[in-house]
């Protein structure tokens, strides 16, 4: 499933469901291959190290039913403010890295209508650091101890 307004809505109505309007917080969503949208919000602590991104519950889903992310979203809304799409960090790009080189990712792109674009992980990590261990390529699933 590629990366589209459906797959977006679902990233804001996760975040309307956990933080309701006007209340600051972040959700995600992903496709996975079957077609299915799992979501999930990052988990906030006093001790900012037990924090999460996120993207990590779904990408815990994913990895739990043995299915591959296609697609992933992540939204932000500041206190008072409309959500915007926010690129995954570097963490949770080398989470979704083990389902290849061609997981699309929403990106922030001010010059578009929506203002988000759809870019690969390849795309937006182009020098990642694992390509040592394949031969210059990304590295496949196998490397990454996927069922």
């Amino acid at each position: 499933m590629n990366l589209d307004q459906k797959l977006m809505d679902a990233a804001v109505a996760q975040l309307d469901r956990r933080w309701p309007a006007g209340q600051h917080g972040g959700a995600a969503a992903m496709y996975l291959e079957d077609g299915r949208i799992v979501t999930s919000v990052g988990f906030d602590n006093v001790n900012g190290g037990a924090s999460l991104c996120g993207e990590t519950g779904a990408i815990c889903q994913a990895y739990t039913l043995g299915l591959r992310v296609t697609a992933s979203v992540f939204v932000f809304r500041e206190i008072g403010g409309e959500p915007y799409v926010m690129a995954p960090c570097g963490i949770c790009q080398e989470r979704l890295a083990m389902w290849g080189p061609d997981v699309q990712v929403a990106v922030p792109d001010p010059a578009s209508e929506t203002g988000w674009g759809v870019r690969t992980l390849a795309e937006v990590h182009p020098y990642y650091w694992a390509k040592v261990f394949a031969g210059g390529e990304w590295p496949p699933s196998s490397l990454h101890a996927q069922p």
